[in-house]
């Protein structure tokens, strides 16, 4: 399947310095946000009680949250999810509150004038477990970001390792940022997201410098930065294709697959975008910026004299 012709001549370095100053101002903004606002952490890492009630009507929710500080749960958030009758509470754990009985004193508390509340799910966390959760969500992401490193240095080389290393930080810090600024829940499936797209955001940037390695090889009276336009132009069929088709399922599991997944799908969808985004721009104009040259990915010659000289 072909989209876009081959012949494309889209001159993607020679805006580097455009798309660098965007990607600049959106890294500040998700830096300063997480400062300022933080992340809207899920229970999974805060810890505490989470419960999913319906009501067989639309939900008041300023009527809930009145009664739930009635009943001595001042702190608790409350928000819609899916339908207006679906309802979301979460309690913050606190000292010397006994929180397996939380989940049914809500209930209760909702329930006192004969109104009619199911209960479809509840989830108990302790902090201690949220605690040891963002931590080691932490160090899987410096690992996996490390261990990238180490492999594109020894498959490419140094200043295209840090081309990519340099694109995975900046989708990492966007996606995340946009989480702090819009305040969606960050629990431990959108961690999982966010490790699922430096892998994708990886694949989309080995592709095009395996290419650009092809053609340093093989267009050798140009100059870096014309041979990576090239290289970029010739994968811009594939990288659409694929990013368009893994969007569709994305989008799909955000509309239908329910709140379980739609963090997760979320998380996805960002990365994907600015992945895709980061393997055009980003990375090649790192290693363009860091002087990469068709030196560096030549073969190197062997010295026969010297292998002569060996007895």
């Amino acid at each position: 399947m072909q989209i876009i012709s081959k012949a494309t001549t889209i001159d993607f370095l020679g805006k580097r310095r455009i798309t660098a100053t965007l990607s600049v101002v959106l890294i500040i903004a998700g830096i300063v946000s997480l400062f300022v606002r933080g992340l809207n952490l899920g229970i999974d890492f805060t810890g505490g009680v989470l419960l999913e009630v319906e009501y067989s009507t639309p939900a008041d929710l300023g009527d809930i949250r009145a009664r739930l500080k009635k009943g001595h749960f001042e702190n608790a958030l409350v928000q819609n999810f899916g339908t207006a009758s679906d309802v979301l509470i979460r309690v913050l754990p606190e000292e010397g509150v006994d929180t397996a009985r939380v989940g049914d004193e809500i209930l209760a508390v909702l329930g006192a004038d004969g109104t009619k509340v199911d209960l479809r799910r509840v989830e108990f966390v302790g902090p201690q477990v949220g605690r040891e959760l963002t931590e080691r969500g932490g160090l899987a992401m410096l690992f996996a970001v490390i261990m990238i490193l180490i492999y594109i240095m020894i498959r490419f080389q140094w200043k295209f390792a840090v081309g990519s290393v340099i694109a995975l930080v900046h989708d990492v810090i966007i996606t995340i940022g946009i989480f702090s600024i819009f305040q969606f829940s960050f629990d431990l499936s959108v961690l999982a997201a966010i490790l699922a797209v430096i892998g994708y955001s990886l694949n989309d940037t080995i592709v095009v410098f395996d290419r650009i390695r092809e053609n340093f090889r093989l267009i050798k009276r140009q100059g870096a930065e014309a041979i990576m336009n090239t290289s970029i132009n010739q994968m811009l069929s594939r990288t659409i294709i694929t990013s368009l088709t893994t969007l569709f399922v994305l989008f799909a599991l955000f509309v239908l697959g329910g709140e379980a997944v739609r963090g997760f799908s979320l998380a996805l969808i960002i990365g994907i975008v600015v992945g895709t985004y980061s393997s055009i721009y980003t990375a090649s104009a790192s290693a363009l910026a860091l002087d990469v040259t068709t030196d560096d990915l030549m073969p190197k010659k062997v010295n026969k004299e010297a292998i002569d000289d060996l007895p």
